[in-house]
C-alpha cells in the first residue's frame, strides 16, 4: 500500500478524533461554534479540495474533503446550538469565500480559487478568533490544536506537491497556531481574573 494513502487515513481518523472531540464540547454546552466561521470553512474547504483533486492532490485531497464535511455538520449544528453574533466583518469573510469559487470560475485557474480561498481564511477564522478571546472557554482548543498533526500529514500525503494543492493546509496550519496560542493564553489570564 502506498505510504501516502496511509499518511492521508491516518490523517483522516486524527480529523474524526479532532471532530469528535468538537461535537462533544458542542452537544455538553462547553463548545458554541460560530455559525458565520463554519458556513466559511465548510465553503472554503469543498473549494480547495476540488482544486487539490484537479491539480493532482491525491490522497492528501481527502483530509481536506473529511475537514470539508466535518466544517458542514458543524455549520448545520450551529445553526441551533452556536454563536449567532453576527457582524459586517463575518459578512465580509462570507463575501471571501465566495471569492474563492467565482474566482475559479472566471478565471478557470484552481490556483486562483486556493489563493483567494487561502486568504478567505485568513479572515474566516476572524469571528472564531473574536469569541474565543472574549469567551476562551467556549472554543476548543484541543480541536484545533490536534488538527495541526491532521494537516501536517495531509502535506505529506499530497500526490502532487504544489501550491494549489499545498498553500491551502498550510494556511490552516498557521491560523490554527495562532488560534490555539491565543486561547491558551486567554484561558490562564481569564482565571487569574
Amino acid at each position: 500500500m502506498d505510504y501516502k494513502i496511509i499518511l492521508a487515513a491516518v490523517g483522516i481518523v486524527i480529523g474524526f478524533v479532532s471532530y469528535a472531540s468538537y461535537f462533544h464540547g458542542i452537544f455538553t454546552n462547553k463548545t458554541k461554534p460560530h455559525i458565520f466561521s463554519w458556513l466559511v470553512w465548510a465553503t472554503i474547504n469543498w473549494t480547495a479540495f476540488f482544486a487539490q483533486i484537479v491539480k493532482g492532490g491525491g490522497a492528501g485531497a481527502w483530509i481536506t474533503a473529511t475537514n470539508a464535511f466535518l466544517c458542514t455538520l458543524v455549520m448545520v449544528l450551529a445553526l441551533s446550538r452556536g454563536e449567532k453574533n453576527i457582524t459586517k466583518s463575518d459578512w465580509y469573510s462570507l463575501v471571501g469565500a465566495s471569492a474563492g469559487i467565482i474566482g475559479w470560475i472566471l478565471t478557470k485557474n484552481p490556483l486562483t480559487a486556493v489563493i483567494l480561498v487561502s486568504l478567505t481564511d485568513l479572515f474566516a477564522i476572524y469571528p472564531t478568533f473574536r469569541k474565543a478571546y472574549i469567551k476562551p472557554f467556549e472554543e476548543n482548543a484541543f480541536a484545533f490544536g490536534i488538527d495541526l498533526i491532521k494537516f501536517i500529514l495531509e502535506l505529506f500525503a499530497l500526490k502532487s506537491f504544489n501550491l494549489t494543492t499545498a498553500l491551502f493546509p498550510i494556511t490552516i496550519l498557521i491560523n490554527d497556531s495562532v488560534l490555539v496560542t491565543m486561547i491558551l493564553v486567554r484561558r490562564k489570564i481569564v482565571a487569574k481574573q
